[in-house]
């Protein structure tokens, strides 16, 4: 199983300053590849206002994309389509081009977010779509994490900038403590903002899916 992500920027042509964001969000990626070097193609900016990346598992995926949700500077959003797929390449005079059901399924797992945002669920940011050909076992497991994303990018989207910090601190491991510390608070106000912002649900399935991609 191949799992290939699209990422794009949400309302990229409303950034004050594109150039800048771009910057800042590369330097985010390659902070969260660093924590975690679970991709075997890591998210790379490929055209306009969109990155993609390959990874093993849909395990892997979700773990890595919900430490990017968290680590995304105040100012830029990110939404994701995750196909699962084969990835192959087509030649062309330039090189191999990447191609095949993976980003196929990606691309649809894109709009569907778009049309989710644009309707009920305007906090939906990351959506699953397997390839046709794909077993049954796969499809149901497809529904399943997709309700479980539904909910969990509602609460990362309801989370204030620190409180994303803090939640991104404790997936790592990171002690209260460390993270009052850094934030410049009290222990107490990190227990207070982690519970108030809904974050011990992330924090535990981010747990399960990082313990499962190793």
């Amino acid at each position: 199983m191949t799992i290939a992500v699209i990422a794009d920027i949400v309302g990229s042509r409303r950034l004050a300053d594109r150039d800048a964001a771009q910057r800042e969000l590369e330097a985010t990626i390659a902070r969260v590849h660093v924590e975690r070097p679970t991709a075997l193609a890591p998210l790379t900016a490929t055209f306009a206002d969109e990155f993609q990346a390959v990874f093993a598992e849909l395990d892997h995926a979700l773990a890595w994309l919900l430490l990017l949700q968290l680590a995304l500077p105040e100012q830029i959003d990110l939404r994701f389509g995750i196909g699962i797929g084969a990835v192959g390449s087509v030649s062309s005079e330039t090189g191999h081009i990447s191609d095949g059901p993976g980003w196929w399924s990606a691309r649809d797992a894109v709009e569907a977010v778009h049309r989710l945002q644009d309707r009920a669920v305007p906090r939906a940011r990351t959506r699953v779509v397997a390839a046709p050909g794909e077993d049954a076992a796969m499809a149901e497991r497809v529904r399943s994490v997709n309700a479980y994303l539904l909910v969990r990018d509602e609460i990362v989207g309801a989370m204030s900038p620190r409180t994303r910090r803090l939640t991104y601190g404790r997936c790592l491991g990171r002690t209260q403590h460390h993270l009052a510390a850094q934030e410049g608070i009290t222990q107490s106000a990190v227990s207070q903002a982690l519970a108030t912002g809904g974050a011990a649900g992330l924090i535990a399935g981010f747990q399960i899916l990082d313990g499962a991609s190793g």
